[in-house]
């Protein structure tokens, strides 16, 4: 074999261990990162939702968007209630703002995020996607009260 040829292929073979323990580093950078999970609270001790719309944008119009995310599926969680902030990650890393204890969802799967006044989710190049009542998420898209999202198993509709 040429001398060229092993001196390219030693250098992809170097770019690819330098990727590989990037990734390991960013997945470990993750699950130390200290947790600031949002606790589940049951139903009935969940506040009114809030109007994230603003002054006449309320969630009758369509545009605004609800202050909680309700579990409806597995049964094991069904109920469980997170409100929602103007921004938070969805997954299984320590370091996401609702972790869900579920084999096929990515350490950082997806993010809940709110821009003028409406909510948003996108999709984080998770493994298994992530559905917005049964469509793949491909790009930032908006959600509205009555919607599901499907992340892993978990199955949640806005409020």
């Amino acid at each position: 074999m040429p001398d060229s040829l092993l001196t390219i292929l030693k250098f992809c073979f170097l770019a690819l261990l330098y990727l590989f323990f990037m990734r390991v580093l960013r997945a470990v950078w993750a699950e130390m990162r200290a947790p600031t999970t949002v606790t589940p609270m049951p139903a009935e001790a969940v506040r009114p939702a809030r109007n994230w719309g603003g002054a006449g944008r309320g969630a009758g119009n369509g545009k605004g968007a609800g202050g909680r995310l309700r579990v409806i599926e597995p049964a094991e969680t069904k109920g469980q209630v997170y409100e929602l902030a103007d921004e938070l990650t969805v997954g299984r890393a320590g370091g996401c703002q609702i972790t869900l204890d579920d084999t096929y969802v990515s350490q950082l799967h997806a993010r809940v995020f709110r821009r003028e006044g409406q909510l948003y989710v996108e999709d984080l190049g998770s493994t298994n996607g992530t559905y917005l009542n049964r469509k793949k998420v491909t790009a930032p898209i908006a959600i509205r009260k009555g919607d599901r999202l499907q992340i892993g198993k978990t199955v949640m509709e806005l409020q």
